[in-house]
């Protein structure tokens, strides 16, 4: 047997041991996984030096922040993309209420008939103040089948409806949240354009303690349409998401922003505000801004959407 053999032997005996008693490896030999990294967000514009402004300035405000956070950012009049995470999935909280109105109106188009004064009712009250026992009895009504044809038919293909009557679990992503906002505020083929005109006039009169998220920073010259939740559970924390479309004769954008593992749901919020307001600022650099106050850590008007026992109330 050679020299080298036997040192090669001995080198694999070594190892082995090591491995056996549970002995730290030098770092070459035990790497991180690459899912540790934290992922650059990546854009892309039309519009020379968007696409790299948007991304250095995203990335700043999320510099230091603890969340795991995902983005969405579309403009559709320079085809502005930014993702960071948007294929990762959360608890959507409140945030579904914004599907489960699309599905309920794309399900009654199909139907060729108008919504009931009980459904005009509960999804008012669904939307502008995120009124839980609204949002029940509709998904009860819809039944995830529907629901489920809705999101095939919109390309929301991650999206998972919550089970059990568990909406406010419902597994979302930000660029299915995005293709959302896409559909409510441009013409197709699965929204007719009364359907749009509807979820965004109850998106536009959200109540004003929860017009906060994307809204912070947005020029005083585009129309909000708002939609957020939070909920708080035993894991990952807070999730707090907002959901934005702002348009305008001459503006048409959207903002998604999900996050989870907030140690409150002020953080959360601060998240949230700090991407939305380079993003507005880029995308409108000469126009002056919308001021909107941060909301106490709970708002009144809804508590988080699911319960941890119990059906969703």
């Amino acid at each position: 047997m050679t020299h080298h053999s036997i040192s090669r032997r001995r080198r694999r005996g070594a190892l082995g041991a090591a491995l056996a008693v549970g002995v730290l490896l030098p770092t070459a030999l035990s790497a991180a996984p690459a899912s540790a990294a934290t992922p650059a967000v990546s854009c892309t514009s039309n519009k020379a030096g968007l696409a790299t402004k948007l991304s250095t300035d995203i990335a700043a405000a999320l510099k230091g922040r603890s969340s795991m956070t995902a983005v969405a950012v579309y403009d559709r009049t320079t085809n502005t993309h930014c993702e960071l995470r948007a294929t990762e999935k959360f608890d959507s909280a409140s945030v579904v209420k914004a599907s489960v109105l699309a599905t309920l109106l794309w399900d009654a188009g199909k139907q060729q008939r108008r919504l009931t004064d009980r459904e005009v009712s509960l999804t008012t009250a669904m939307i502008t103040k995120s009124d839980n026992n609204a949002t029940t009895q509709l998904w009860s009504q819809l039944g995830v089948t529907k629901v489920k044809a809705f999101l095939q038919t919109a390309g929301m293909t991650m999206t998972v409806p919550g089970s059990g009557g568990y909406w406010g679990l419902t597994q979302i992503t930000a660029r299915d949240q995005r293709k959302l906002l896409g559909l409510v505020t441009n013409k197709n083929g699965v929204l007719s354009d009364s359907s749009r005109s509807y979820i965004q006039s109850l998106m536009r009169r959200v109540v004003s303690s929860q017009r906060w998220g994307t809204p912070v920073g947005a020029p005083t010259s585009v129309t909000v349409h708002v939609k957020n939740g939070w909920l708080s559970r035993a894991t990952h924390g807070w999730r707090v998401h907002s959901i934005g479309a702002f348009t305008s004769t001459t503006a048409n954008y959207s903002i998604t922003v999900l996050t989870h593992d907030n140690a409150s749901m002020t953080d959360g919020i601060n998240t949230i505000q700090a991407v939305s307001r380079v993003v507005h600022r880029d995308l409108n650099p000469t126009a002056s801004t919308l001021s909107v106050v941060t909301p106490p850590a709970v708002p009144q008007e809804a508590m988080p959407a699911v319960p941890e026992r119990g059906p969703a109330s």
